[in-house]
């Protein structure tokens, strides 16, 4: 609601087609993940910092699974700067290398702890 007010209050002062389109992409973005936090938000439970007669000790147990060694992050952000060297400088041969290196190294860090169905 604060960028759309704002790009209101922007495009009355007038005709500047740069700054007021951004103003709406912000305001578009800002809503898609406000939306997205709101339906997040209904799925959850009430956790235990949300009280406030809570202790330490209502917060134990596990949290989740993070892997401590990955190199896959690493691997993503490189491929993801190839791609993004192939769109600057329009190198069509260096975007597809990128495009194919970003895929693998998603795959390979979406599949790390993969052990398939016959290991169960």
């Amino acid at each position: 609601m604060v960028y759309a007010v704002l790009t209101a209050m922007y495009a009355n002062g007038g005709v500047e087609w740069a700054g007021t389109t951004a103003m709406v992409m912000t305001t578009g973005l800002s809503l898609i993940i406000s939306t997205f936090f709101r339906f997040v938000a209904r799925r959850l439970d009430t956790r235990p910092e949300d009280y406030e007669d809570a202790e330490i000790a209502d917060g134990a147990g596990e949290l989740g699974f993070y892997s401590p060694h990955s190199w896959w992050p690493i691997m993503i952000a490189l491929a993801a700067a190839t791609t993004a060297v192939g769109v600057a400088l329009w190198l069509p041969w260096l975007l597809a290398a990128g495009a194919v290196f970003v895929l693998s190294a998603v795959a390979g860090l979406v599949f790390e702890y993969h052990i398939g169905a016959e290991k169960h």
